[in-house]
């Protein structure tokens, strides 16, 4: 074998085991089970509006590929046009798969905009405890009406819970009111399973009990030391570092309809990216 047909070969080869290396390093970034992991960009709310392209990039970085963004003083979009703000997340290789949003306000345009990127989902964040369990019923009728505006244009209207919802209230869940209440067809419901659990309540037996109807969930974590005492509700803490058993409530979670895994951080730690960076790391290596 000549010298040049030597040097040709063995050039090959190296460049052949330098992508190899790369491939299997951008597999390793990922041995989980979620392949499309999510994160509701509240959890940087006070770093989001300084920079955020600058944070959305990081987030690409630590292996997100879905975003749940909310209404910032800046809209959903974060100062930009949806169809530039979908170019961006294009260029990161993520999506923009839902949003919170005030769904009483402007909600026409807001879906209209929603649905022109892809959008899948636009999500009341809150509708906050009601004096009548009636008044919850009239909620649902709300998200109905909702429903359908999104059904026009293309995606899903969707209610995330806090903890009220799940305590009983005059001997009933109003949880149970609104989902009795939403039109399937129309409606899906966000769990966050923080709040389901410091509520009390177990998340896997409502997913049981309503098969297919939590289509999207937020994964927060809860301190392992913490108390459920009036005043003490928010106890959140890095996901993977607290006391709720993500392995096995997941894995029954996706054989009852769940399609979208969400981080939400609430309370830091640390610095807010850092607990972003960690809970994606634990999250994008669980097996379940």
């Amino acid at each position: 074998m000549d010298r040049k047909h030597f040097l040709k070969i063995s050039s090959g080869a190296a460049l052949g085991m330098m992508l190899t290396s790369c491939a299997g390093g951008r597999a390793a970034a990922n041995k989980g089970t979620i392949k499309n992991l999510g994160i509701q960009l509240y959890s940087l709310r006070d770093d989001l509006p300084k920079d955020s392209k600058g944070i959305l990039k990081q987030l690409a970085g630590f292996g997100y590929k879905e975003i749940e963004s909310y209404e910032g003083k800046d809209g959903m979009f974060w100062g930009m046009k949806n169809t530039d703000f979908k170019k961006y997340m294009d260029s990161l290789g993520m999506k923009i798969t839902s949003s919170h949003c005030d769904y009483t306000k402007d909600f026409e345009r807001k879906a209209a905009e929603a649905g022109e990127i892809g959008m899948s989902y636009l999500i009341s964040p809150w509708v906050g405890k009601q004096r009548r369990l009636d008044d919850y019923k009239k909620i649902a009728e709300g998200f109905n009406k909702a429903g359908e505006i999104c059904r026009k244009n293309g995606l899903r209207f969707a209610y995330h819970n806090h903890d009220y919802s799940f305590k009983l209230q005059d001997g009933a869940f109003p949880q149970d009111i609104m989902m009795t209440n939403a039109d399937p067809a129309l409606v899906d419901f966000e769990m966050d399973m923080y709040w389901v659990v410091t509520a009390g309540e177990d998340p896997v037996e409502w997913m049981k009990k309503y098969r297919w109807r939590f289509k999207l969930c937020h994964i927060k974590d809860r301190k392992k030391d913490a108390r459920v005492r009036a005043g003490e509700e928010n106890q959140s803490c890095i996901v993977g570092k607290g006391s709720i058993d993500y392995k096995s409530i997941l894995a029954q979670a996706k054989n009852l309809g769940m399609q979208h895994y969400i981080l939400e951080q609430e309370a830091y730690e640390k610095e807010p990216i850092q607990c972003v960076k960690e809970g994606a790391a634990y999250l994008n290596q669980l097996v379940f």
